[in-house]
């Protein structure tokens, strides 16, 4: 066997250990919460020693990033959002609703993975600020990509004439918004699609030419 395909091996194989650890810190801190989930719990979940954990991530918070950051994404690419294949294909729908629809279809896929991990991160810093620092300091990024969303969809046939870039974006970071998706579905046991419709009925209304 070559070298190359013992090192393609052994990339892979500390991949999936990588994997595993996210996987198993996500689903206890959404369970316990953040301050409440010993990297020893996380391990043990995992099956790995609690020193791969300190090796591959340092420390809890940036363990955390990396848990929101895979969540948001759906995977470990260094792929943004905005260059991810359903989002360009959203923003290439030919009118404002097909745009429309095809937005909070993929939106909804990542709230699925990220909305409760959202709330944990939310809690987090507020009990420990350092774990804000972790990310850049500015614009935040879900406003920047629902302003992108925005900025192509006024342009669209069927788009409202009277309702600014500016405005479509506001309207589409507050409906939504990982709040108002666990309000809905883990608070009010609202199914995913049921969100999906809903929430696509409202922007619709609000962005669209009424038919």
């Amino acid at each position: 066997m070559s070298s190359v395909n013992k090192g393609g091996k052994r990339a892979e194989k500390a991949r999936q250990t990588r994997l595993r650890m996210l996987q198993a810190a996500g689903e206890l801190f959404v369970e316990r919460g953040y301050g409440a989930t010993p990297l020893q719990d996380i391990a043990d979940r995992a099956c790995v020693a609690v020193q791969t954990i300190y090796f591959t991530f340092r420390n809890k918070r940036n363990l955390l990033k990396e848990v929101v950051d895979t969540a948001i994404a759906g995977d470990d690419e260094p792929v943004a959002t905005m260059d991810r294949p359903w989002f360009r294909e959203a923003l290439g729908a030919e009118t404002a609703e097909a745009q429309l629809r095809a937005h909070v279809a993929g939106t909804r896929l990542i709230m699925e993975r990220v909305a409760a991990i959202t709330e944990v991160l939310r809690i987090a810093a507020a009990t420990e600020p350092e774990v804000t620092e972790l990310w850049p300091q500015g614009p935040d990024p879900r406003y920047t990509v629902q302003a992108a969303a925005a900025a192509a969809l006024v342009t669209k046939p069927g788009a409202r004439a009277d309702v600014s870039a500016e405005q479509a974006a506001d309207v589409l970071f507050g409906l939504l918004s990982p709040e108002l998706y666990l309000l809905v579905v883990r608070d009010r046991g609202w199914k995913p699609e049921q969100w999906e419709q809903w929430v696509f009925e409202l922007l619709r209304a609000q962005l669209a030419v009424r038919r």
